[in-house]
């Protein structure tokens, strides 16, 4: 029975999927420039049955993958270099680019040592655009770290992490709310996030290949095939995906600037200004106001003379964002320069109320299987 549900996609979030290329070979060639050009892994010994955990493209081109017996991948490539993994070195990367991420946005979630989530919906950075954040952390890692990475624009997780698949090495996707319906529709089925070997195989003996093709079967008929897995099925396929950024650190505070092209001459021309910031402001807050509660508003200015102001104060829990208090704490701060201003800038100070158990708190990227150090160990003899 066909679904002709097409609702297709929340389109209020703007999602960055970071993904370094070929991370451990990268970092050892950035270290090593002799090995340049030349195919290698980092893995585990032949000696000890060691395991591939990743390899540059070079050594893709022999067929060598993550996760193949380095025996074998020395056979597809008899020049392969296997190196052993420095982990610290690694992990030091890592907490560079957590960094970079964080200038961007308070909501990152860390999935490896070599890849994230940002929730970028509520970044004043560069210009509000989820395309030029992204843009401008690669150049960032590029720049300070010494290697690429590869970026997915979307608006949700599901697809911001097949977009930044799409042009690798190096390279960057961006899917707008407009065009999920038509990606979505010539998707491959083999690209959805959970679909394995065996669940490929019983979609295609279905005749069901492209995500087009899945949406000709109801949520219903999914789960009965699938199990809870075909409730997904039928989400993904529409191009829906609400899950969250599971932030690595808490918000604590929510603003909007603008930078003017003619300088504000006068007080009357700066408080005509409040209202479309205290829009913004309030309509980025809506987005987060189920988490957080409003403790204090502030508000910034930047003088022609590029010198600069910022005034405090705590709010009345009722009423967080009057209108008329900002516009008195703009012309208490004006009062302090009292001359042109070139840039205006409203804020709150947020408070968490979510249950400690509610909130990961991350020492560093975790690991999941595939980064993991098992890869180390010898292989278990044949059977």
């Amino acid at each position: 029975m066909a679904d002709t549900d097409s609702n297709e996609v929340q389109p209020k979030r703007k999602i960055i999927h970071i993904d370094f290329d070929a991370f451990f070979a990268a970092i050892e060639i950035r270290d090593n420039p002799t090995l340049s050009g030349k195919p290698i892994a980092v893995g585990g010994a032949i000696d000890r049955r060691g395991v591939i955990a990743t390899c540059n493209y070079e050594a893709r081109s022999f067929g060598v993958h993550s996760a193949m017996a380095s025996a074998h991948a020395k056979r597809l490539c008899p020049n392969l270099q296997i190196i052993t993994p420095r982990m610290s070195a690694y992990k030091d990367v890592s907490r560079q680019a957590l960094g970079i991420f964080n200038q961007y946005s308070d909501l990152v979630e860390p999935l490896s040592l070599d890849e994230a989530y940002l929730d970028v919906s509520l970044s004043t950075c560069c210009q509000a655009s989820a395309t030029l954040i992204a843009k401008d952390i690669r150049k960032q890692i590029f720049k300070n770290i010494g290697v690429t990475a590869s970026a997915g624009v979307a608006p949700n997780k599901f697809l911001a992490k097949i977009a930044s698949d799409w042009h690798k090495p190096d390279g960057l996707c961006v899917i707008t709310p407009d065009m999920v319906n038509d990606f979505i529709f010539e998707l491959p089925v083999v690209k959805i996030l959970g679909v394995g070997k065996i669940t490929a195989t019983k979609l295609h003996n279905k005749g069901i290949k492209t995500c087009g093709s899945l949406r000709q079967y109801s949520r219903t008929e999914l789960v009965h095939w699938f199990g809870s897995f075909g409730s997904r099925l039928w989400e993904f396929a529409r191009g829906i995906d609400e899950r969250p950024i599971v932030a690595s650190r808490r918000r604590k505070s929510l603003s909007v600037e603008h930078t003017y092209n003619k300088d504000l001459t006068n007080l009357n021309a700066i408080i005509n200004q409040v209202a479309p910031l205290l829009d913004d402001l309030w309509a980025r807050y809506k987005l987060i106001s189920s988490e957080y509660s409003i403790t204090s508003r502030f508000v910034k200015m930047k003088f022609d003379d590029f010198s600069q102001t910022t005034l405090e104060e705590s709010v009345d829990q009722k009423q967080p964002m009057p209108l008329e208090h900002f516009k008195a704490l703009i012309s208490r701060a004006w009062e302090r320069g009292n001359r042109s201003v070139r840039l205006l800038g409203i804020g709150v100070r947020l408070q968490d109320m979510r249950p400690p158990d509610q909130f990961r708190q991350l020492e560093l990227y975790p690991l999941p299987f595939k980064m993991q150090e098992n890869w180390l160990r010898p292989l278990p003899p044949r059977a």
